[in-house]
């Protein structure tokens, strides 16, 4: 992985630079115009705000039952990822629902459990570096708690009445539109997994300090 590392940075840097290209060419949608084009950036930060709570919630599972450092690093990492692209959710959002529903914000389904999961992960943070001892089991069971809510956040547009757009969506795009959005998909990925990749191993190397720290104590 870390022989693969730098190749796939440079390739994601290539593609978060064509990318801009890639969304202006796309068509203009109907009714909402240039702004709609904030989509191609607001739906990967979504789709990985939720993945990177699971990847979190799955670490921690796995940390809890069989107590591995390494699972406990996996989580804390996708957490603070999960808080990232929370709030590039959060602010992008907005940003399209002024235009597409007149107001910044609505108190719907999917709207207030995106905001209840990025809370929820800033709490597995505050915990982590306030809790003190024993904080990391604390914490862990908060980020199990936040990826329950992953299932109820994606299906809540299908299943309460909600003026968020609907998953089906997606699927029915435009194909010119749909390439550009998913190659914005790709590319928000490995930058994703790169980002993942230097954290655990930022994490590897504090643990890896921290025991000579304490062998030289002894």
């Amino acid at each position: 992985m870390r022989r693969m590392f730098l190749p796939a940075l440079i390739v994601a840097a290539a593609m978060f630079a064509f990318a801009p290209v890639y969304v202006a060419r796309a068509p203009f949608e109907s009714t909402m115009g240039l702004v709609q084009k904030i989509f191609y950036f607001h739906f990967p930060s979504a789709i990985l705000m939720l993945t990177s709570a699971i990847v979190s919630g799955v670490g921690s599972a796995r940390f809890l039952v069989k107590k591995r450092p390494s699972a406990d690093r996996l989580a804390f990492a996708a957490a603070e990822l999960t808080v990232l692209f929370g709030l590039l959710t959060l602010v992008t959002g907005p940003l399209w629902a002024r235009k597409a529903w007149g107001v910044w914000w609505q108190w719907d389904a999917r709207l207030t459990m995106s905001l209840l999961l990025w809370m929820i992960f800033i709490a597995y943070l505050l915990l982590r570096k306030y809790g003190g001892p024993g904080s990391e089991i604390l914490s862990a069971g908060l980020a199990v708690f936040g990826m329950a809510n992953v299932p109820f956040i994606y299906v809540s547009v299908n299943v309460w009445r909600t003026i968020h757009p609907k998953t089906t969506v997606v699927p029915t795009l435009p194909v010119d539109m749909g390439s550009a959005l998913w190659f914005s998909v790709a590319a928000f990925v490995l930058l994703y997994l790169m980002l993942l990749t230097a954290r655990v191993r930022l994490e590897q190397q504090r643990a890896a300090v921290e025991q000579i720290y304490l062998q030289f104590e002894e």
